[in-house]
C-alpha cells in the first residue's frame, strides 16, 4: 500500500560518483566530509543525460577530467530518503589520474582492509572476520539457515577448499552487513572492519571496486590510470593494486604482448637502479576500440 502523501511527495535524484585513480602504487577513491562519503550531487535541468550531469558537477568540484564512466546501480530504497523528499541515488564508476593536489583521496583498502590480499596483513584480516562469521552462522536456528550461511561464508571467503574470487566485494560487505559485524548496521558490537562512511556510501563504493576489478581483466579501462609512459613493473603493480593480488611476472608479460596492448616509446626510466627499465605506452588503436576479446589476467594467491 502507498501511502497518498508519500505518492505525492517530492522526488529528488542524486547522482554519486565513485572516482577511482591510483597514487603511490595504491588505488584511491575521491572523497569528501574527511573520507565519510562520495562525492555527489543533484540532477539537473541543464544536464543533457545523467552522464553528462555527473561529469559536469565531478570536473567542476575536484577539477579533474573524467575518463572512463560507466553506470554501477540505481538505489531507491525507502530508508535513503527523507521524511519529506523521496531520493533515487544513480550510481558512477569514472577513472581518472590524480593531478597536482591529493587532497580527499583514500587509498579503498582502508574502507576494506580484508580486500588486500597481497600480504599477510589481509589474510588476517580474513581470519578475523571469519571468526566472527562462523559464530554468526552456528547461532541457534534453523538448521537450513545454518548451512546455508556457512556455504556463504566458504564462497565468499575462499575458505574450506574454495578459491578466494577478488571480484565478490560487494558479497562480502553485504555479508558482514548482515551479520551485524560493520557500523553501518547499527550493531552494538561490530568488528573492527574498516573505514566507516556515511548512509550506504561504502555499500556503492563496494559495488564499484568489484566493477573495476572485473573490467580491468577483460578491458583496458587501467589504461586510463597510468601515465602517459610506464614501465611493465609500473603496470603490474596497478593490476595488482587494483585487484588485490599477485600477478604471475612472466605470465603477465606474456599476456601483454600477446594482445599488443603496448609499445616502447625509445626511452629508458631515468631513476631505475641497475639495467635501466623501458618505459612504454598504451598504443591508440587500443585505446580507441576498449576491448580486448579472451584476455584474462594470470592472477595467483599468495602462498
Amino acid at each position: 500500500m502507498v501511502d497518498h502523501d508519500d505518492a505525492h511527495s517530492p522526488l529528488h535524484a542524486e547522482l554519486i560518483a565513485v572516482l577511482v585513480a591510483i597514487g603511490d602504487g595504491r588505488p584511491r577513491v575521491l572523497t569528501l566530509a574527511d573520507g565519510a562519503a562520495l562525492p555527489s550531487g543533484p540532477l539537473e535541468r541543464a544536464h543533457r543525460s545523467l552522464q553528462f550531469g555527473m561529469r559536469s558537477w565531478v570536473e567542476r568540484q575536484t577539477h579533474h577530467p573524467i575518463g572512463h564512466v560507466e553506470q554501477l546501480y540505481t538505489f531507491a530504497d525507502s530508508d535513503r530518503a527523507e521524511a519529506t523528499v523521496q531520493a533515487i541515488s544513480i550510481s558512477y564508476l569514472a577513472l581518472t589520474r590524480i593531478g597536482e593536489s591529493d587532497a580527499g583521496w583514500r587509498d579503498w583498502y582502508g574502507y576494506f582492509p580484508w580486500e588486500d590480499q597481497r600480504t599477510a596483513n589481509g589474510a588476517e584480516a580474513v581470519r578475523g572476520i571469519g571468526a566472527r562469521l562462523l559464530a554468526w552462522a552456528e547461532a541457534p536456528g534453523d538448521a537450513v539457515m545454518r548451512q546455508q550461511r556457512r556455504q556463504r561464508y566458504a564462497v565468499n571467503f575462499g575458505v574450506d577448499g574454495m578459491p578466494w574470487d577478488e571480484e565478490l566485494v560487494l558479497q562480502r560487505y553485504e555479508m558482514m552487513y548482515e551479520a551485524g559485524l560493520v557500523e553501518e548496521a547499527q550493531s552494538n558490537q561490530p568488528a573492527e572492519s574498516g573505514r566507516v562512511m556515511l548512509r550506504d556510501h561504502r555499500r556503492i563504493l563496494a559495488t564499484g571496486i568489484a566493477r573495476l576489478r572485473a573490467r580491468i581483466k577483460y578491458r583496458p579501462v587501467v589504461f586510463e590510470l597510468m601515465p602517459p609512459s610506464f614501465t611493465l613493473l609500473q603496470l603490474q603493480l596497478a593490476f595488482e593494486a587494483l585487484a588485490g593480488r599477485r600477478l604471475h611476472k612472466q605470465n603477465f608479460r606474456r599476456l601483454i604482448e600477446q594482445q599488443q596492448l603496448v609499445e616502447e616509446t625509445g626511452a629508458v626510466a631515468g631513476h631505475a637502479v641497475g639495467r635501466p627499465a623501458k618505459l612504454f605506452r598504451f598504443r591508440r588503436e587500443v585505446l580507441q576500440a576498449r576491448h580486448v576479446a579472451g584476455s584474462k589476467l594470470p592472477m595467483t594467491r599468495l602462498s
